[in-house]
């Protein structure tokens, strides 16, 4: 029988590990938490945090810092070119973040980082898992180098090529996107307004037009094949080819660029025995609509008061609560960011209807407040 040394144990300190460890040391737990890559190597794909999420952030000591640095918009517009299919308003919505909150993973982990030092914890980097193993009483963490860790609960959030997964016999259901998505934060001038999401329609492929803190814009993309390092050139061909019309934007320099294939997977479930799964690792799917960040974080902090109530005497089935829910919402989750792609990337053959169908269901308030609704994830509280 190992002995544990800890309460629960997180793989993967990105914005999800960190959340659960600073909400399990805040309900006073003992967490050890680990990631493979130095400090610094995390790359900045997550840019939007929606009220939803800041509410459920509210009592970790976060929110502020995340709300003076971020950017608010209030309105996630769909275009096609300069036609405004819907815009869908997140002011009215009844909640103290009636916006879409713009920052940078970079910031969002530095904050929760910082919260988490606050409260005592660390981040043991670089540490590899390279195994796990369950006895009836606690789980195992094997690593590349150093001593087993002991646990009575593990937590995976060790994203989408998740070792905690694989080594629970999970299955991982679904499929690729045929195209290759281009993320670039950039400089721009012209015609683009900093205080709305655009989600540009267009039959070369969507495009994502998000303004971010320090006077920047957050694109993202579909493209065949896209570069690993796109440059002015290759964001302003998307922008001339994609965006306004009317007023042409032009790209001044990009600061940042990457390229990634998005996936749509869920977990076929999210506990083995004393493992959870949590974020990339339980779900991904396509970055239109913003929300894999934010359900990832929904999931951290649900798990955490979990295996907090599970920890302090009540039932090992609220586990299995956990799994069953998580699972449900991320899958309603995938299904609306598939749909939102599907859309965006319409033939040109149906892009007429499609057009037409959006611009007329854009201008019922309920068809535009239901999709509120569902974007901030204020339906899922």
């Amino acid at each position: 029988m190992n002995t544990p040394i800890a309460d629960v144990m997180i793989v993967g300190a990105g914005p999800v590990g960190v959340t659960a460890a600073v909400a399990l040391k805040q309900l006073g737990h003992d967490v050890v938490i680990v990631d493979r890559q130095p400090a610094g190597a995390n790359t900045s794909r997550a840019a939007v945090v929606h009220p939803h999420t800041l509410e459920i952030l509210e009592p970790y000591g976060v929110v502020p810092e995340l709300v003076a640095r971020g950017v608010h918009t209030p309105t996630f517009a769909i275009r096609d070119r300069d036609r405004l299919l819907m815009a869908v308003p997140f002011s009215d919505l009844p909640t103290a973040y009636p916006y879409t909150l713009m920052i940078s993973q970079a910031d969002t982990e530095k904050f929760l980082l910082q919260r988490l030092l606050e409260l005592g914890g660390k981040v043991t980097r670089p540490a590899e898992v390279t195994d796990i193993t369950q006895e009836p009483d606690s789980v195992t963490a094997t690593l590349a180098e150093g001593e087993p860790i002991h646990a009575r609960y593990l937590l995976a959030a060790d994203g989408m090529h998740s070792l905690a997964r694989e080594r629970s016999g999970i299955g991982f259901t679904g499929g690729t996107y045929a195209e290759s998505f281009t993320l670039a934060d950039v400089h721009l001038s012209g015609g683009v307004p900093t205080d709305e999401v655009i989600l540009y329609f267009s039959p070369a492929g969507l495009v994502v037009v998000a303004p971010i803190p320090d006077g920047m814009f957050r694109i993202v993309a579909t493209v065949d094949e896209a570069p690993h390092d796109p440059d002015t050139a290759f964001v302003q061909k998307l922008l001339d080819e994609r965006g306004p019309q009317a007023h042409p934007v032009v790209v001044e320099d990009v600061v940042w660029g990457s390229r990634f294939r998005v996936h749509h997977r869920i977990a076929d479930t999210f506990r083995h025995g004393r493992v959870l799964l949590a974020g990339d690792a339980g779900h991904v799917h396509s970055p239109a609509g913003g929300q894999g960040m934010n359900l990832g974080i929904e999931d951290a902090v649900t798990a955490a008061t979990t295996l907090s109530r599970v920890l302090a005497g009540e039932s090992d089935s609220l586990l299995d609560d956990y799994a069953e829910t998580r699972r449900r919402t991320a899958g309603a989750v995938v299904s609306i960011a598939s749909r939102l792609t599907d859309l965006a990337t319409a033939s040109a053959r149906v892009r007429p209807m499609r057009n037409t169908a959006m611009a007329l269901a854009g201008k019922a308030p309920a068809v535009r407040n239901r999709l509120a609704w569902r974007l901030s994830g204020l339906d899922r509280r």
